[in-house]
């Protein structure tokens, strides 16, 4: 059963919206920027993927408004513009209970920080009882159902920086098994705020030492040295092809195929030889029955980390051959979105199959010689595949494959 992708809701440091996405990634316009004298992780962080500020009262007008995390107020506004441009409306093009959303994330990390300084100022008085509604993970899916009346299946997926991806996997398995007509799938991310921010700056895992911000993240350059932390959310509408025909939808790409695997090797550091993520990539290629050679494009899951870009490669390598598919990372412009990065990047590869333009790892000065690969550099790349893969790997050794397809009725 074919799975199409009818609609995009991207709120990222790119901007909102598929055009101003689609726009930066072919230009080079970053995302990146120095923290705001005034921003909570300004001392913590040198360089992020920042969003301005929301007002929930734009975005809610329930009695608890107020006390919204920001993980739930950006899944709100990208699940409303992602059904928007599917055009699907719960209730009219799809039932209730025929609908389903999954939502990735970490959870409420605006919430917990904050409730946590409050407690130690003010003792057990100070505990909001909005904490439990602010931190669940379940929220951004529970309150995008509430939101619009979905009744089918709705959950959370916390697989680090897979759960995005992994929560598109679900979907595609929701549809193909039939107990859903039409999915909302992807991920929300807040996590620009001081102790979150710190536990990966102590750890060395972030790019420091950058006189332009726009620089930092540089996925496979010799001269990087870690990744950028952003934040913002993804949202897709997936649907059964014959449901979307059925209604005279058409599809920014069709997901062919998924793998995940888990290294079950370390909690943070990736497989060395990259076998855990080429069993991803096979398995997605099986599932659509694709050959490799069909394969012209790869979204990598690159993050400007020396262990998991070479972890990354050699796991391409291990599957194409050197040299044996284009190849680049869009987390140079947008930085390192967490769960939400691979839902960004999902959506830039059916967009970048759709329009025949592949976008470029910007910031690709000169290549790690333990990268070897046919990197996309300095300016698109014209093409005219019909098929391409994205990756993303999380902690704990979560690797997710999607194979996309470039849809046979693409949207007008």
């Amino acid at each position: 059963m074919s799975v199409v992708i009818t609609g995009m809701g991207l709120y990222t440091p790119l901007g909102r919206g598929v055009e101003a996405t689609f726009e930066a990634l072919c230009t080079g316009r970053s995302g990146l920027a120095r923290p705001p004298a005034d921003h909570p992780a300004a001392g913590s962080l040198e360089v992020a993927g920042l969003l301005p500020a929301i007002d929930p009262r734009s975005v809610s007008s329930g009695p608890d408004t107020r006390v919204l995390d920001r993980i739930v107020l950006l899944a709100l506004l990208t699940a409303a513009d992602a059904l928007a441009d599917a055009g699907v409306e719960v209730g009219r093009d799809v039932a209730a209970e025929r609908a389903a959303v999954i939502v990735g994330g970490v959870g409420g990390l605006s919430t917990l920080e904050t409730q946590v300084l409050t407690r130690a100022a003010r003792g057990r008085a100070g505990v909001s009882p909005y904490l439990l509604t602010g931190v669940l993970p379940n929220m951004p899916s529970a309150r995008i159902a509430i939101r619009h009346g979905i009744r089918g299946y709705s959950s959370s997926v916390g697989t680090a920086c897979a759960s995005g991806v992994q929560a598109v996997a679900d979907a595609v398995r929701l549809l193909q098994t039939g107990e859903a007509d039409v999915v909302l799938c992807g991920a929300s991310e807040a996590p620009l705020f001081p102790t979150f921010a710190d536990t990966f700056g102590n750890a060395r895992a972030l790019a420091r030492g950058w006189a332009d911000p726009t620089a930092a993240s540089r996925p496979f350059d010799l001269r990087r040295n870690g990744f950028v932390l952003a934040e913002g959310a993804a949202l897709l509408v997936l649907e059964n092809a014959a449901h979307a025909a059925a209604r005279g939808a058409t599809g920014y790409a069709e997901i062919a195929g998924y793998g995940v695997t888990t290294d079950a090797y370390h909690p943070t550091a990736p497989r060395p030889d990259g076998t855990g993520a080429a069993e991803s990539i096979r398995r997605a290629l099986a599932g659509g029955r694709v050959p490799v050679a069909e394969v012209g494009y790869v979204n990598a899951h690159g993050t400007g980390t020396t262990l998991g870009d070479i972890a990354e490669t050699t796991a391409l390598t291990e599957v194409f051959g050197a040299n044996g598919v284009p190849v680049s990372s869009t987390k140079a412009l947008t930085g390192h979105l967490l769960g939400a990065s691979g839902v960004l990047e999902t959506a830039a590869t059916a967009l970048a199959l759709g329009r025949g333009l592949l976008p470029p790892t910007w910031n690709l000065d000169d290549p790690d010689p333990a990268c070897p690969a046919d990197h996309i550099r300095k300016e698109p790349r014209a093409t005219e595949t019909g098929y391409a893969l994205t990756n993303s790997f999380g902690f704990g050794g979560q690797n997710v494959s999607l194979l996309l397809a470039r849809a046979t009725r693409p949207p007008t």
